[in-house]
Order: structure tokens, then sequence, then C-alpha cells
């Protein structure tokens, strides 16, 4: 071959090679843009409950999720695991035992130590308490006010259980039923507002829960008409009211003979996890009591709009 001819067929094979290239370049799909990856949904975590217990305490339970509790107790954190309960949701771990039952809308619950297998409750610290259908207690900063029904905001932060007194400001009976209506005096030195219903837990004279009563959250009762739930904003010294209605006619049908004697109220604010007592004897029959929404009147009437 020529040197002529090699010149030549070196420049059709360049050629050849960068056709095909090209012709490769051309069958190449064009790139899709990459669809960003979507943002996971942020689960917030359950509020904290606090659980009033019979020695003046409260355990504050987090339930993370379905098979966790975290305990908090005397300045401490226990982590729980759910294990096998015969009934209820029972949890143990950290050397501790808590179990739950809920029985006519009222949750108790026990704290206990674990035995030296780490399974089985063997001494019994705390009997708690709350009301499974009322409001829940969180705890941690104070919240920043919320409308009450119809959109009415309360003119100040709530008031905190610590800065309220309690007090017997008057009662009605007839037919066998009964009412006493308890004041609510703010005596801090801030104004300081209440919305909705009291968790209220009713104690025997040894100050043990009577877990058998039921406490309902009704407007009225069979004595009072009733008013619904709204900002009551209470000014230092100032006063809401709120009634506990009973009846003292056994139940006899449901073999009650002699009805339980209550000698203690035990009072906690809306939305808080501290609470109050204040001495009250009487005798619900029937298995429950009906609590009604604080109100700003002794008498449940509304007041009157103010006209300019």
């Amino acid at each position: 071959m020529t040197q002529r001819a090699a010149k030549t067929a070196t420049a059709l094979v360049a050629v050849a090679a960068l056709m095909a290239g090209c012709s490769r370049e051309a069958a190449a799909p064009p790139a899709q843009p990459q669809a960003p990856a979507p943002t996971p949904v942020q689960t917030p975590p359950a509020p904290p409950i606090g659980y009033a217990c019979e020695s003046g305490k409260t355990v504050v339970v987090q339930y993370p999720d379905t098979s966790t509790a975290q305990i908090g107790y005397n300045g401490q954190t226990y982590t729980l695991r759910t294990v096998q309960a015969a009934s209820g949701a029972r949890y143990a771990g950290s050397g501790v035992e808590w179990w739950t039952a809920t029985r006519d809308g009222q949750e108790t619950a026990t704290l206990s130590r674990l035995g030296p297998n780490q399974d089985v409750g063997v001494a019994i610290l705390e009997r708690c308490s709350r009301p499974a259908s009322g409001v829940d207690t969180p705890v941690g900063p104070t919240p920043l006010p919320t409308p009450a029904p119809g959109g009415v905001l309360p003119a100040a932060l709530p008031c905190k259980s610590n800065q309220l007194k309690l007090s017997a400001d008057g009662g009605d009976a007839g037919m066998g039923h009964r009412l006493t209506t308890l004041g609510v005096q703010n005596i801090g030195p801030q104004a300081c507002s209440l919305t909705g219903y009291p968790t209220v837990t009713l104690l025997d004279g040894r100050g043990r829960s009577l877990t058998a009563i039921k406490v309902d959250q009704h407007p009225g009762s069979y004595l009072s008409g009733g008013m619904a739930p709204r900002p009551v904003n209470l000014a230092p010294q100032a006063k809401g009211y709120f009634d506990i209605a009973w009846t003292v006619v056994p139940n006899e049908g449901a073999g009650e003979r002699v009805c339980p004697s209550a000698a203690t109220v035990r009072f906690v604010a809306p939305g808080d996890s501290n609470f109050i007592t204040f001495a009250q004897a009487f005798t619900p029959c029937g298995g429950r009591i009906d609590v009604s929404p604080i109100r700003p009147t002794l008498e449940d009437v509304a007041p009157a709009a103010a006209t300019t």
C-alpha cells in the first residue's frame, strides 16, 4: 500500500468512528429530572399526662408509642415496655411496674416496685387516677390561651391550681338530689383565666380515692339548668363557681344498700396537673356525681351583656 493510500484509509476509519459516536449520542434518551425525595412527616410526640395519686403526688406519664411508657416520679424518669396483663395495660422496666385500667369512665393506675425477677410488681408505691373521658392534664410550659366554644378567647393566661382556693358558697336539695356550689378564688397576684370543667376526685376519710364513684361532666343537673363552658377571667381575689351534684337514694337495683362517704374534694384546674383539696363531707349514691363547668356567677345564669 502506498503512503497516500494508507493516509486515506486512516482518515476513513476516523470518520466512521466519529459517525458511530454521534449515532450513539442521538439514540441515548435525554436524562429525566429527578423528583426531590418527599420530606418525612414528623409525628408530634404524645403529650405527657399527670395522674393524681392518693399520696398527694403526681405521676407524669408519656406514651410515645403503643408499647412504651415513660414514667416521671420523685424526680426520676423510668422507661417501661408493655408486658402481658390479664386486663388493662401493664408496663414494666427500670425496676418498676405501671398498670392502668379503665372502669366506668375512670382510669386508675398503680405504680409498683418490681420483685427480684424484674417481672411482677411486689410493693405498691402509688395508687393514682384520672378521668378517662375528661381533659388530659399535660405538664410543661404554660400553654397559650385557646378559644372556648363560640370562639371567645380568655383575657389572661390559664390559672394554676396552686394560685386558687376553694370555698363552699351554696347548695340546693330536692327529691333525693343534692347540689353544692364551690367557689374558686384567685389568691394570686395576677389575673388568670379558667375555661371548661375542673378535674374532680373524691377522697374518703383516710385520703384514699373513691375510684368506684364515676365523675360525669355536664353543664347542668337535676337541680341546675347549667350553662355551656366559657372563659372565666379572674382578677386577684375574684371568684368563679362550679357545682357538684349527686343523689342520696341508694341504687338498690344494683345491690347498693349503703352509699360511700366522701370527706374531701380534690380539684385540678382545667389544663393543669397539680391539685388542691377542700374538706366536703357527703354521701353520693348510685356510683356517680355530676360536675359542671366553671362559670363567672354564683347562680348558673349567664351575666347580661354589657350595653353601651
